[in-house]
């Protein structure tokens, strides 16, 4: 059957079914920045500094979740933002550091990965390699900041290129499954290409 539904209609599903993902995503994100937090802090004053962005972190999940529980899924403006709030907290952590740790030595870049996966299962393939280079762009400044070395016979330069090409190959591998799973649901539908089971007409245009 063909598939009668317009960009905006895709783009809203792709909202509606992926954002769960960045939900649970960002989950992750407070439970392992929590437990590694609680587990190193070595005073009160750096436990206090530290758990500080994983607050955040869950303030902004716990009112994304309610609403897509209460069935008003944000949309992706809302989700978009949250996106960004997600980029610029995570990458004060490893600018200023947490734990003694800053730049290319915080371990908190990790947290990069399944934020970005997120994002590449909700947005196009444009936004998502946007939103990925704006990442790497902010990795290495919080690196450069914190007294890197860019001299190509250290060890510093190979592990940041490392790991830019582990965060474009997560931006890629999101993407990948972004196509896939919007293919699935159109070979899913088999009455209507424009009803989607489970997403309301008024959950497209909130």
């Amino acid at each position: 059957m063909e598939d009668t539904r317009t960009p905006t209609q895709q783009a809203a599903e792709d909202v509606f079914f992926g954002q769960v993902v960045m939900i649970w995503a960002r989950w992750f994100i407070i439970l392992a920045g929590a437990i590694v937090i609680f587990w190193s802090a070595s005073s009160t004053a750096a436990l206090s500094l530290g758990i500080l962005p994983v607050v955040a972190l869950m303030a902004i999940n716990f009112y994304l979740h309610g609403r897509y529980l209460m069935e008003q899924p944000a949309n992706r403006h809302l989700i978009g933002l949250a996106s960004a709030l997600d980029l610029v907290i995570i990458s004060l952590i490893v600018l200023i550091g947490a734990l003694g740790k800053a730049g290319l030595q915080s371990p908190f870049f990790v947290f990069y990965y399944p934020v970005i996966l997120g994002f590449a299962l909700v947005f196009r393939p444009k936004f998502t390699v946007g939103y990925a280079l704006a990442t790497m762009v902010v990795y290495v400044f919080a690196c450069a900041i914190n007294g890197m070395s860019f001299d190509p016979t250290q060890a510093d330069l190979k592990v940041l290129v490392l790991r830019l090409i582990t965060l474009a190959t997560m931006t890629g591998l999101g993407t990948y499954y972004w196509r896939i799973l919007r293919s699935r649901r159109r070979a899913a539908q088999g009455l209507d290409p424009g009803v989607v089971p489970g997403l309301r007409p008024s959950m497209l245009s909130r």
